[in-house]
């Protein structure tokens, strides 16, 4: 379902630690500019952060990715689970090792919660390696729920995220 009137800025943050991740969220970035209905803007520079979840994984390569859509949300969510299945995604594991992760952040000023989709990102505001790259693009965000992204920056510690491209 489309609403070819109604732009909505939306922001996804991408996350690889399997297989060449640089190459996967690089390629994954530029997968996104082709969505149908989609209209890239910007993205962060990569960053390694250290994995969230079980012990053992490899590092993980993140970034943020801006664009304006119609797709609906759960279409949009439907291309982006595309993306994750080109790149042979196999969710084995929660917070497990994965080839590619593509999480709808933000979508325009609405608040969604449902058992496919939770928007803005349930975890977002706690993450280093989505708030520091989310803040290159948007530094004066406020997500719909009125939190600003300053505010949770000042609560998020970079801790050992660092960039490493420009």
């Amino acid at each position: 379902m489309t609403d070819m009137n109604n732009w909505h800025l939306c922001y996804i943050g991408l996350g690889s630690n399997l297989e060449d991740p640089r190459q996967q969220v690089s390629s994954a970035l530029e997968e996104l500019t082709a969505l149908p209905q989609c209209r890239a803007h910007a993205h962060s520079r990569l960053y390694r952060s250290d994995p969230v979840g079980p012990a053992g994984q490899p590092d993980y390569i993140n970034a943020v990715a801006c664009f304006e859509t119609t797709l609906a949300p759960l279409a949009l969510l439907d291309a982006l689970q595309a993306i994750e299945q080109a790149h042979q995604r196999v969710r084995i594991q929660h917070w497990g090792p994965r080839t590619l992760d593509l999480d709808l952040l933000v979508y325009g000023d609405q608040i969604i919660e449902n058992e496919r989709l939770t928007v803005p990102h349930a975890f977002m505001k706690e993450r280093s390696f989505v708030l520091y790259p989310l803040a290159e693009l948007a530094s004066d965000l406020i997500l719909p729920d009125n939190t600003q992204l300053s505010e949770l920056l000042k609560n998020c510690p970079v801790g050992t995220l660092e960039p490493i491209s420009q």
